[in-house]
């Protein structure tokens, strides 16, 4: 398992599964979920999967972690 972080293209993901992913997130700051992501960027690091980007409502980071049903 590496640390190191690998970037994937989040825009080859189909516009319907970009839309899920920017729409179901949790904001720690907020507390809240589904507020949406702006910024996403798609990786891997130490073997899981992630999507980074704001959240809509408060500009903090948040991340989705994808499972392997997701891609």
């Amino acid at each position: 398992m590496s640390d190191e972080r690998t970037e994937f293209d989040f825009t080859q993901r189909s516009a319907e599964e970009q839309a899920s992913l920017l729409q179901h997130t949790w904001c720690d700051n907020c507390q809240q979920a589904d507020l949406g992501m702006t910024d996403p960027q798609e990786y891997e690091q130490f073997g899981l999967r992630f999507v980074e980007g704001r959240c809509k409502a408060c500009g903090e980071a948040v991340f989705t972690e994808l499972s392997d049903d997701e891609f």
